[in-house]
């Protein structure tokens, strides 16, 4: 088990050194996406202006107060809470976001399916999991909203989010076929048959 500083973007060879229970810690630029976004740009074909090869993209929608555009806010927007969101039912566009737009890494929380975990193994990705419940400290890691694509489906926009000492994030899912949830998964399933074994439910 070891912890990594990551500045985006990064290699597939930075990906492929990190192993299940490892930590990172993401510097420079990470990726803020959700649902909506994803349909637009994988069911709809819409295309967008940034360029996220090697990059890193979180599942939220955040909450943004609009103001005037600054040097403080080049986007003109000012993060109030980003949290994230439950990630299993964005399965399906993990595959076309590396193949298609090159994205590294997927932030979320309560982990992904076997689709996803072959699009790792196959092309050099990691799942990183967040806690849940941690937005107002998560929101802390993010220095500024630098620019905002897709805004007409706000919340759910394509931001680009400034960060620093993003993390430590749990490596729970490696491009070596690794996952926390499928041990979690055979764990149980193992002591589940033997908790029934006990009570004389099976033989």
């Amino acid at each position: 088990m070891a912890h990594y500083n990551l500045a985006t973007p990064v290699s597939e060879a930075d990906i492929r050194k990190l192993r299940i229970n490892d930590t990172v810690t993401l510097q420079n630029t990470l990726f803020g996406i959700r649902d909506a976004t994803q349909i637009h740009m994988f069911d709809h074909g819409r295309k967008t202006r940034f360029d996220l090869s090697g990059h890193a993209v979180i599942h939220t929608a955040p909450n943004v107060r609009k103001v005037s555009v600054s040097t403080e806010f080049p986007a003109g927007y000012e993060p109030i809470c980003i949290g994230t969101t439950t990630s299993d039912r964005m399965e399906r566009f993990t595959r076309p976001l590396m193949t298609q737009n090159g994205v590294r890494m997927i932030v979320g929380k309560g982990g992904m399916r076997e689709g996803s975990a072959e699009a790792f193994k196959e092309l050099g990705g990691v799942y990183l999991a967040i806690i849940g419940g941690t937005a107002a400290l998560e929101t802390t890691w993010i220095e500024q909203i630098e620019d905002v694509d897709m805004d007409d489906l706000n919340p759910e926009s394509l931001w680009r989010f400034k960060i620093r000492d993003f993390g430590p994030l749990l490596v729970a899912m490696d491009s070596h076929g690794g996952s926390i949830y499928q041990e979690v998964k055979s764990d149980v399933a193992s002591k589940k048959e033997a908790v029934l074994k006990s009570l004389g439910i099976i033989s």
